[in-house]
């Protein structure tokens, strides 16, 4: 099998490309793209026998077929600025190996408009819109944060901006960069509150600038309980912070919530990087339309809600790590918990009944791990005066698979 030429081009497409890149488009027997990306090379560049192959909808089921068909003939693939950032390039490497291609970069849509901006790449958070709901943004957002938002469509500026009215981030500027590079380009901005514009191209891209003095909340674990919806089957929020940390998520993994109540430690789990997943387990279908709209709110949409634990296990991927909230004392319910969890993996269970207390005593006395007991007390007011008023107490047992202290 020949290697693949993958060639990133720009909303100034022929012209802008290095003659690095043009050579290789040039030498391409089939040229696959998008119909805007092909029809951007002019009709005499590639070599009479040559073929131009639009890509199939949806894409990803028959990318490998696709290229496959034509495996006998050089090869070449457009793609979108740098083909390695958010591009198909990334995708050919996981599909087909880094050794089958071979990558001519463009700047990005993201170089592109922090150079417009004046901003610094570095310190940008980047996310991305295609094919995602738009309130994947809300975790980003916090005092001072720039954003740069790859746009699904013309739509997704007016959807970003009813997001961030609707959150209390009205006063945050938009930039609107249409064609960036191109002929057509065009750039307009304005505070969330006034954005009204609807003869944006389809490819743009959106900043952010959020304000010094705006909403304040962070990844950081441990949000407000009047942050949740629901009928008060809540992990309050100190316990949740020290929960979370007990659960040491990193990016990447995922995690199973048992009992998932309001959703809580699920959704604060994949707000701590957007590459965590979640799956949550409740058995009320009250609650599980509860969590779904919590997970939103919050700027997790992608929360998976399964039914009741242990039965719907099946139907998950293997966690890296599991949290039981509740239910622990039913039958079978730890044992496959344990089972399911990766080697090395980790489960914390809260315990704040006798029963549910005595039974984690035992697995800790098994498993080994940590032990601890957290009692929380709030200032409240007594009378004219203020006086501490506990919550029950909280066992909580977290250990990981395969290893003892």
């Amino acid at each position: 099998m020949t290697v693949i030429d993958v060639v990133g081009i720009g909303a100034d497409g022929w012209d802008g490309l290095a003659p690095a890149s043009r050579d290789a488009v040039a030498a391409a027997e089939v040229l696959f793209g998008s119909p805007r990306q092909l029809d951007s090379v002019p009709v005499d560049v590639t070599p009479p026998a040559g073929r131009r192959v639009s890509w199939p909808t949806p894409l990803l089921p028959s990318l490998r077929s696709t290229l496959e068909e034509h495996a006998d003939r050089r090869r070449c693939v457009l793609a979108s600025g740098d083909p390695m950032f958010h591009g198909i390039g990334a995708t050919l490497a996981r599909l087909l190996g880094a050794d089958a291609l071979r990558v001519f970069s463009h700047p990005s849509s993201v170089s592109l408009a922090c150079a417009r901006l004046g901003w610094s790449l570095p310190d940008v958070e980047v996310v991305s819109l295609v094919a995602r709901d738009p309130a994947i943004v809300l975790p980003a957002l916090h005092p001072s944060a720039r954003l740069v938002l790859l746009s699904e469509d013309d739509t997704s500026p007016v959807s970003v901006a009813t997001l961030l009215r609707e959150n209390g981030f009205g006063d945050a500027r938009l930039t609107v960069l249409e064609c960036l590079g191109g002929s057509a380009e065009r750039v307009r901005s304005a505070t969330a509150e006034d954005w009204q514009a609807d003869d944006v191209d389809p490819l743009n891209l959106i900043a952010v600038d959020v304000p010094g003095d705006g909403p304040h909340r962070t990844r950081n674990p441990g949000l407000p309980d009047d942050a949740y919806s629901g009928d008060g089957q809540l992990t309050k929020r100190e316990v949740r912070a020290l929960t979370l940390t007990a659960l040491d998520p990193s990016p990447g993994e995922r995690l199973w919530d048992v009992g998932g109540g309001s959703g809580s430690i699920a959704i604060e789990w994949m707000r701590t990087h957007p590459r965590c997943r979640a799956d949550t387990f409740e058995r009320v279908a009250d609650r599980a339309l509860t969590i779904a709209a919590n997970a939103r709110a919050l700027g997790v949409p992608g929360l998976t809600i399964h039914d009741a634990a242990p039965a719907a296990f099946t139907k998950a991927p293997t966690p890296d790590a599991v949290f039981v909230g509740g239910g622990a004392t039913a039958p079978g319910m730890l044992e496959a918990c344990w089972a399911a969890l990766r080697p090395g993996g980790r489960i914390v269970v809260n315990a704040v009944t006798a029963e549910t207390e005595a039974l984690v005593f035992r697995w800790y006395t098994e498993k080994g791990g940590t032990l601890r007991r957290i009692q929380i007390q709030r200032a409240e007011p007594v009378g004219g005066f203020t006086g501490w008023r506990p919550q029950m107490p909280v066992t909580q047992w977290c250990a990981a698979k395969g290893q003892r202290p």
